[in-house]
């Protein structure tokens, strides 16, 4: 379908005399693709058939090149630069199974300028796997055209146990795909009659094929085979090579690059490990991540369906058979799980207004599309919003659009040139979008930190190693141990050049503005335009672990020699297991606070409630975003130090307020009981919720819990009252009752109890009846003391204790306490407060 349908749809004059441009996922798909045609259609690659990728064109005008394959980027730079595609009559999106972002971009794009402007334009959607129904409903009713293609049968093998083919391998840790892989490979090459063509091996990245490949080396020197990588930052004539026929047997060993698109010519069987890297955006860092993961039955069948391309074939996938029922059924679509900031910026500067309301296939969530608005907007790609507002493209954003780069890297590259540092600009994206031409460090790097030189910034020193290679054709170490690829550090190099012509291009000028005398500053100063929502601070002086913006925490990586920069930029941020883990730093770039924008920057004075010390304190705070990056403690004063006194007390009354102070206790025990006793009064319950409200005025201006403690808690607690409640409270409710001794007791009061009078009896001769509280209707309870101050009787019926008790309370007391009276007669004893001297 890749090769044939293209050049079958010009012969028929589908496309008219305008050009059919094939979308292929993968740039060494496009190629390969476009170089067959023009093999099978006797053209010359480059004239009647040609390919465009990010960084490699071989195609002339549309007049010409008549068949044109491009990757998913370049169709969408095609729709920025010509929105009603004027020059193009079909567009073939091959592999729309596979739903990476840019083809679900372009394909929504597309039949926008169909259903809009261009009827005569045709989509045709291609797939061996995909269900044909929602997609022909999207392109408005499409016809599907199914096509039984020859597939030759592939035998499918499984693993009766993944650790006995580990300890055949010689690794019985069970934990390494590279020693199960190679394995295999052996096992295959030891099958007679089961395989005699190429073998292809999925491994889900480069660092397991490389693995891998060494695993393989003995096997391979002493077979002659050819170990061939393939993966899509390969340089494209390592690419040819793995798809060119070779005399010796290959063991391919490739990413899910080979699972579609394209046929290796001679592979007869293939292993499947069965694992995946896939994108994945992390809410919690705001970052795309690769995840390894299993693959899905689809993506299985797919690697299967390689085998048999050319005849009968044998596929070994390297799990037991019970586990294929466990995989899912297809992939998530990446606009369900990546960072959506590239395609929001390229729909926005197409014109488009509300991202949530644009035709997609499948909708993103609104969460994704306002985390990517929020990142356009920190970039100064878009303007920032506030309620329903729409967002506008800046000028700095449509330049940025025009460059077929994530809006980070635009973002740099722009930055660069303003600030004259094009070329080195252009380095620095060139070292964040392909892979990393230096080796990690040794193992020991963590132990031996202290002697590394410290460094402003790794990515500086790389790009200073960059540079001295190409000068010298030899790199020198990174300050942490790192060592230059050499074949790594010529694809970065020849990057950046391409990047710098995207530039040139994209700004339609030769020249930035005047170099920047500092270069060091000019590159870091980009860096920090590109990564402005990346800024940290350090916890503690020097130390790896600091906090972002945002609120996460991370930790510099052992490999970073960021080592003394309060304030520096995660460039390489990589999250680490364990839910409220550190992220770890890899790549940092330190940044001085003069440099943050002041537009950006917000000062104000924070008060909040010290805990520790019990008082408020304040402290004047520069933020960028939610990033604290400079504060000092300040005078705390004012309404918001009130505010935060009395809220902090709310929580704590029994800290805050005097409440154990023995009138307060008093007060309030009279005030409850009152309430209970003559509720007519209306008497305030002054429980914990009514004194949180008399904080905020016994807050005004004190700062801490001793100042508040010290406040007049008692008369702000009378001062509730009414005059007439007030006055209620002191005649029904008396702190103290008079006896005739002529005492003034006090009364002990406790809610939901009858007040307590403790007195000596001696003091109560002559009274008849109890003393009664609330008008008369509440008896107090008499606890009756003998002359050692302990209760001899408790009662509420004092009359009864005279005529009935006393007799027998005197017979006991009257010998033990010769001193005191004992009149036979308590009713008309004279009362005496202590003892009278005796004759």
């Amino acid at each position: 379908k890749t090769t044939r349908v293209p050049p079958a749809l010009l012969a028929a004059g589908v496309a008219g005399r305008r050009q059919i441009v094939v979308l292929e996922p993968r740039r060494i798909a496009a190629r390969a693709a476009a170089r067959r045609m023009a093999k099978e259609g006797g053209w010359r690659l480059g004239e009647e058939v040609g390919y465009q990728v990010r960084f490699d064109r071989r195609a002339g005008p549309p007049a010409t090149t008549r068949i044109l394959v491009v990757t998913e980027g370049i169709l969408v730079q095609m729709l920025q630069a010509d929105p009603f595609l004027e020059e193009i009559g079909v567009v073939i999106f091959d592999e729309v199974h596979e739903r990476s972002l840019q083809t679900d971009l372009s394909l929504a794009m597309a039949r926008r300028v169909q259903r809009e402007v261009r009827p005569d334009l045709k989509l045709l959607a291609m797939s061996a796997t995909l269900d044909p129904g929602p997609l022909a409903a999207f392109l408005g009713g499409a016809a599907a055209i199914e096509s039984r293609g020859r597939q030759h049968p592939v035998e499918i093998v499984y693993l009766e146990s993944r650790h006995r083919e580990l300890e055949a391998s010689g690794d019985r840790r069970g934990r390494h795909l590279p020693a199960l892989a190679a394995a295999g490979v052996r096992r295959l090459l030891d099958s007679p009659g089961k395989t005699v063509g190429d073998l292809l091996v999925f491994l889900p990245g480069v660092g397991e094929i490389q693995r891998t490949a060494a695993a393989l080396a003995p096997l391979a020197a002493a077979r002659d085979l050819a170990v061939l990588p393939l993966y899509g930052d390969l340089p494209a004539a390592r690419q040819d090579e793995v798809l060119r026929p070779s005399s010796r047997r290959k063991v391919v060993l490739a990413t899910n690059v080979a699972e579609t698109s394209l046929t290796i010519d001679g592979v007869s069987a293939v292993i499947d490990g069965g694992l995946v890297r896939r994108l994945r955006y992390d809410p919690a860092t705001g970052l795309d991540r690769l995840e390894l993961g299993r693959v899905s039955r689809a993506s299985a069948d797919q690697r299967a369906g390689r085998a048999g391309r050319q005849g009968p074939g044998l596929c070994l996938r390297l799990w037991p058979a019970w586990e294929q029922a466990g995989l899912a059924e297809r992939e998530t679509p990446e606009i369900a799980r990546v960072d959506l900031a590239g395609p929001a910026l390229q729909l926005l500067a197409w014109g488009e207004r509300d991202l949530a309301a644009f035709d997609w296939f499948e909708a993103p969530s609104p969460d994704a599309l306002a985390a990517a608005l929020l990142l356009l907007a920190r970039l100064g790609a878009v303007t920032e919003t506030a309620g329903t507002a729409l967002p506008e493209v800046t000028a700095t954003g449509r330049a940025m659009a025009r460059l077929p780069l994530h809006p980070r890297l635009a973002r740099l590259l722009l930055e660069g040139h303003a600030r004259g540092r094009p070329r080195e600009a252009a380095l620095l994206a060139a070292l964040l979008a392909e892979r990393d031409p230096f080796e990690r460090p040794p193992a020991d790097i963590g132990d031996r930190r202290r002697a590394v030189r410290p460094s402003r910034s790794d990515l500086l020193d790389r790009l200073e190693a960059l540079e001295a290679f190409e000068r010298r054709g030899a790199g020198p170490e990174l300050p942490t141990g790192g060592r230059l690829n050499a074949g790594s550090a010529r694809f970065v190099l020849q990057a950046r050049d391409q990047l710098g012509e995207l530039l040139r291009r994209g700004l339609g000028t030769e020249r930035g503005e005047r170099p920047a005398a500092d270069r060091e500053e000019a590159l870091l100063r980009a860096l920090l335009a590109a990564f402005p929502d990346r800024l940290a601070r350090r916890r503690e002086p020097k130390s790896p672990r600091a906090v972002m913006a945002g609120g996460r925490g991370v930790r510099l990586a052992a490999e970073s020699a960021v080592l003394e920069p309060e304030l520096f930029l995660c460039v390489d941020l990589h999250d680490t297991e364990g839910r409220g883990s550190e992220a770890l730093v890899r790549l940092a770039s330190g940044v001085e606070p003069a440099w943050l924008p002041a537009e950006r920057l917000r000062t104000a004075v924070e008060v909040a409630f010290d805990a520790e010390r019990e008082r408020v304190v304040a402290w004047k705070r520069t933020r960028w975003d939610d990033l604290t990056i400079a504060e000092s403690e300040v005078p705390a004063a004012g309404e918001a130090a009130e505010r935060a006194l009395a809220e902090a007390a709310s929580l704590r009354l029994d800290r805050a307020l005097p409440l154990d102070d023995p009138e307060v206790v008093s007060f309030l025990a009279r005030l409850r009981s009152l309430r209970q006793w003559m509720p007519e009064l209306g008497l305030p319950a002054l429980d914990e919720q009514e004194l949180r409200g008399l904080l905020p005025a016994l807050a005004a201006g004190r700062r801490s819990f001793a100042e508040l403690r010290r406040a007049p808690l008692l008369a702000v607690l009378a001062g509730t009252l009414s005059r007439q409640q007030a006055e209620a409270l002191r005649r029904e409710a008396p702190e103290r009752l008079a006896v005739p001794s002529g005492s003034l007791i006090r009364l002990a009061y406790e809610p939901g109890k009858p007040p307590v009078l403790a007195a000596r009896i001696q003091e109560l001769f002559g009274l008849a009846e109890t003393p009664r509280v609330a008008a008369g209707r509440v008896p107090v309870l008499l606890h009756l003391l003998a002359p050692n101050s302990r209760p001899q009787q408790v009662t509420t019926d004092l009359r009864s204790f005279w005529e009935t008790t006393y007799p027998q309370v005197r017979r006991e007391l009257q010998g033990r306490y010769p001193r005191h009276a004992w009149p036979e007669d308590p009713w008309n004893a004279p009362p005496e407060r202590r003892p009278r001297k005796r004759r």
